[in-house]
């Protein structure tokens, strides 16, 4: 250990943060340590800590079952990260994550959300509760459901979400519940079943329950199913790179699950942001909105990607479907690469629903009230809501993720057939 970091972590030890074994622990000249609290903070041995933007908040402890690395994360307080490797992602109130984590930049973790041991994540979003069982791989979602930490969206063990195609793309997010609803904490959960698998870009309705050992293939938006796979045939037939046959689908499941994270972003500014507090500073609000815009810019980015390959992939659909070819899929292929730059301004502006700002407020107001009778304990407030306020909230932030839909279907207008 060089002086420097010997000093820092000396620093640390007279704030009171208990480092269990200082001579293997590694903290990078670049860490702010008044951005990591005295108060009941743990590092065990072994663990190394970098980043400017690196925030450590009190009773959190890092590396209770094997070493941590953690690289400008934002953890909140009473989180706990028993071991393995994070980078730019938020853990808020009592998150817990076991050991052999590998969680990655856009990653957000809100309240009590927890991973058992080997999960892997990477722009992905779980909303309050959300559970996720041992050795899964689980990027490019967004998950929600539940009420409660006993009443919980789950996703068991040995399960993965597949989100790079055969044709080497990851406009493959998915909507695992969603927005508007998800952050009522009123709706019911979603059970992913273990040893199974979602292909995304995938939809999933609340209710939704997945047999274990089943690869989920298609959107699921009846409330309440039961998915269990068949018994497949096995086969071997040709493969045309770059076909894109159902481009419609994968494009719109886009556009719904942009349209998701732009209404979360409202939700954030809105409604977030009247929970600054001890528990809940302005740093770590600043920092869940910066994750969230992550999120966005990799998504605009991913279908971006996929837009550029629509002229090579007209030329493969046309030489593979001589015969029974689809002209509207043609047309959509297109427009697709035509309106994209479009597209692709529509998204990056700042998108407001007029319509629904005088719902916005009454609820808003709704909201004030809670917390004046309940404090800022964000679940606390969120779950005493009357059924008809948390109503009015999700019908606001519908109507901006149908505004932002139906803009870009006017956009693209061969998408709306």
């Amino acid at each position: 250990m060089d002086n420097q970091s010997f000093e820092t972590i000396k620093k640390l030890i007279q704030k009171g943060v208990q480092i269990s074994n200082p001579g293997s622990v590694q903290i990078g000249l670049e860490v702010d340590i008044d951005r990591i609290s005295g108060d009941g903070v743990k590092i065990f041995s072994g663990c190394k800590i970098f980043g400017r933007d690196l925030m450590i908040m009190q009773g959190a402890q890092l590396g209770s079952e094997a070493p941590v690395t953690i690289e400008d994360c934002q953890v909140g307080p009473q989180v706990e990260l028993k071991g393995g490797y994070f980078n730019q992602s938020v853990f808020l109130k009592k998150v817990v994550v076991a050991s052999g984590a590998n969680i990655r930049e856009g990653t957000i973790m809100e309240e009590e959300s927890r991973a058992a041991h080997t999960v892997g994540l990477k722009q992905t979003i779980l909303f309050p509760f959300v559970t996720l069982g041992s050795l899964i791989n689980f990027c490019d979602c967004l998950m929600s459901g539940g009420t409660s930490s006993k009443d919980h969206s789950e996703v068991g063990s040995s399960y993965i979400h597949f989100n790079y195609t055969p044709n080497q793309d990851k406009a493959t997010p998915s909507l695992i519940g969603d927005v508007p609803r998800g952050v009522m904490l009123n709706q019911v959960p979603i059970f992913l079943g273990g040893q199974g698998g979602l292909v995304g870009p995938c939809r999933l309705e609340f209710g939704t329950i997945t047999a274990a050992g089943t690869i989920c293939r298609k959107d699921q938006l009846q409330p309440g199913r039961l998915v269990l796979e068949g018994i497949g045939k096995s086969g071997n037939i040709p493969f045309t790179r770059g076909m894109y046959p159902g481009i419609k689908r994968i494009v719109t499941n886009n556009i719904v699950y942009i349209a998701n994270l732009k209404a979360l972003e409202e939700w954030y500014r809105q409604v977030r942001s009247q929970f600054i507090s001890s528990d809940f500073p302005e740093l770590l609000f600043d920092a869940l909105t910066e994750k969230l815009s992550m999120g966005i810019n990799e998504r605009i980015g991913r279908l971006n990607a996929l837009s550029q390959k629509m002229p090579d992939s007209v030329i493969a659909y046309k030489n593979y479907s001589k015969t029974d070819r689809s002209t509207l899929i043609l047309k959509q292929k297109h427009e697709f690469y035509e309106k994209w730059a479009e597209l692709e301004e529509y998204f990056r502006s700042q998108i407001t629903a007029a319509k629904s700002e005088n719902i916005k407020d009454t609820f808003w107001d709704k909201i004030q009230e809670s917390i004046s009778a309940n404090g800022k304990d964000y679940i606390v407030v969120i779950q005493n809501l009357k059924a008809g306020t948390k109503e009015l909230g999700t019908q606001w932030l519908q109507g901006i993720v149908d505004h932002i839909i139906n803009g870009a279907f006017n956009i693209m207008t061969t998408f709306k057939s």
